[in-house]
């Protein structure tokens, strides 16, 4: 995935977002943040979210409400890598935040991302020109997907499974919270932006919600062919931590010809409404050609 021009401007929104909201905080908290948010990664989300933008019609420059979904995706790995939760020591080819800062400090800033993203989101959605009425829809949107009707609620029911088998239905509804909702409001909140019909809005929720499931189970076949240093983040941890995975309920092959099934589903909905950009048919295509 090359995207160069959407990944700097994703990486300057991210420090206006430092630069404009951190100063009120305590200055370990806000050194933890910057730390959460400025280092390396693949923006996926943010990315999408431009995509289903301007496949929708919009011109103008979304990279700053683009920045607010890294800000929940950042704060999301901050507390899924704490000791209380995966304890993981690595992400994104570096210590994670707790490491770096103290566990104290990683769990006040992971808190803090939460109003952080709120109000980035606000404020980007007014300066793309949205009413009131549509900047609270879309802080509304990114809240639910990140709480516990999605991402949130996702995590305690991962938690809750550790050690016990799971069926591959109740395994796909855990992840289309876990890691689904934030990647299926990253094309839905891209097609609200540019104000899209709500035809385009069901075409690219079905994209999101196909191609977030997809992620899910390629990373997980990656748990267990990728290395370490592949992964940027320490390899073999679903097994250590008892977790059902998609290549113990289905095999490596069949797992990644599931996530196959869902990109083919998720693109196709966009062909029918006339929304599937080579952009957003590459970044299907990368979900489980480059993480499986």
């Amino acid at each position: 995935m090359s995207f160069g021009p959407e990944r700097v401007a994703i990486q300057h929104a991210l420090d206006r977002v430092c630069s404009r909201w951190l100063c009120d905080l305590t200055p370990a908290t806000a050194e933890a943040i910057r730390y959460a948010l400025l280092g390396e990664g693949k923006r996926l989300r943010a990315i999408l979210l431009l995509e289903a933008y301007r496949a929708c019609g919009g011109t103008a420059d979304a990279s700053d409400l683009a920045a607010s979904i890294e800000v929940v995706h950042a704060y999301s790995l901050v507390h899924d890598d704490l000791p209380c939760m995966d304890d993981d020591d690595m992400r994104r080819g570096r210590p994670t935040v707790h490491k770096v800062h103290g566990v104290v400090a990683a769990t006040a800033a992971g808190l803090a991302m939460v109003p952080l993203a709120a109000r980035s989101a606000w404020h980007a959605a007014k300066a793309l020109g949205l009413s009131d009425a549509v900047a609270g829809d879309v802080v509304r949107e990114l809240m639910e997907a990140s709480g516990g009707g999605g991402m949130i609620g996702g995590q305690l029911l991962d938690l809750e499974a550790e050690g016990a088998a799971m069926s591959l239905e109740s395994l796909e509804r855990v992840h289309r919270l876990k890691t689904g909702a934030l990647i299926r409001a990253s094309v839905t909140l891209g097609a609200r932006a540019a104000m899209a019909p709500e035809g385009r809005r069901h075409a690219l929720d079905r994209y999101g919600a196909s191609i977030g499931l997809a992620f899910q189970i390629a990373d997980d076949v990656l748990d267990v062919t990728a290395t370490t240093d592949e992964l940027g983040k320490t390899a073999g941890r679903d097994l250590d931590l008892q977790k059902s995975t998609y290549p113990a309920l289905l095999g490596v092959e069949g797992a990644i010809q599931r996530a196959v099934a869902l990109v083919e589903d998720g693109c196709a909905a966009l062909q029918a409404e006339g929304l599937l950009t080579p952009p957003l048919e590459q970044l299907a295509r990368f979900i489980v050609e480059r993480r499986s």
